[in-house]
């Protein structure tokens, strides 16, 4: 009976051996794993202690396994700000616009349009102006003229950009009573459907969810109305390529704060601002290139 006694407790010493190691192992595991994840939170001073500390109460040997953890020192890290993203956003947006305006001006040059298309880039976004005389008799909204050839350019420069257009129609303060047009609103807002309408017909690549057309009638005036030559200004057509991105002032990696023009409620400038506008090459500002409308 002694002997069998002795053996039982034998069996039972040896039966719960086995848990000392497997305690060990999941010490170990959760250790680790704490490991990781305070890795994965903290910067390169954190991770030396870490690894420090452990070699200390492990007794480790040569290089720690956490040595060549964490974050390298000659890569950066931090994920970029919202702010970050929209002027960078904002700065690529702003070389497309540029690369816009100087093929129009191009044209404009080589065809010797400067009295009847000018361009100008503000904060806003592109206008494209273009007077009466080059698209449209008086009093009429059939387009003539140089339309036919200014059509097809201003449509083809659209097909690069995502933002919205919105093509608008101005005239001066004469009122027009015709059987057609009862009035100015009903003559600028069917020049601007019309010249629209000639945009999309005329590249099948432009999205016409981006587009809207408007009159403004005589009440968006760009020069006075008093004399000829202010209401030959102010008789136009615009295209105007509006931003998606807005620069952010407090970012100081590109330049000084821009400008706020007054906008309507369409977003679009109230009159001719020419805005600092931050260049693509980070410098502080450069104030746009523009054709006077003479």
């Amino acid at each position: 009976m002694a002997k069998k006694k002795r053996g039982k407790k034998h069996e039972e010493e040896n039966s719960e051996a086995w848990l000392l190691p497997y305690s060990d192992l999941m010490t170990l595991l959760l250790a680790l794993f704490i490991a990781l994840f305070a890795i994965s939170q903290t910067d390169q001073k954190k991770v030396s202690e870490l690894s420090e500390a452990f070699s200390a109460a492990f007794n480790m040997g040569g290089p720690s396994f956490f040595d060549k953890m964490g974050p390298n020192p000659g890569r950066r890290t931090e994920i970029p700000s919202n702010e970050d993203r929209g002027n960078s956003a904002y700065l690529a947006e702003n070389k497309q616009l540029e690369e816009i305006q100087k093929k129009m001006q191009a044209y404009i040059e080589e065809n010797k349009l400067e009295d009847q298309v000018s361009t100008e880039l503000t904060e806003e976004g592109l206008m494209i102006r273009i007077k009466e005389r080059a698209l449209f008799a008086s009093g009429s909204a059939d387009l003539t003229g140089q339309s036919q050839k200014i059509v097809p350019v201003v449509s083809g420069m659209l097909s690069s950009v995502n933002e919205r257009v919105v093509v608008s129609g101005h005239t001066d303060n004469i009122p027009i009573n015709s059987g057609q047009f009862p009035s100015n609103w009903e003559l600028s807002a069917t020049r601007a459907m019309n010249f629209m309408k000639a945009l999309l017909a005329a590249n099948n690549e432009l999205n016409p969810a981006r587009f809207s057309a408007i009159g403004y009638s005589e009440y968006r005036p760009i020069a006075d109305n008093k004399t000829e030559e202010g209401k030959a200004k102010n008789r136009r057509v615009e295209v105007f390529i509006a931003r998606n991105y807005r620069f952010n002032p407090d970012e100081k990696d590109h330049g000084k704060q821009v400008t706020q023009p007054d906008t309507g409620a369409d977003g679009m400038p109230t009159s001719g601002v020419t805005n600092n506008i931050p260049s693509t090459d980070g410098s502080a500002g450069s104030n746009m290139p523009t054709t006077n409308l003479q």
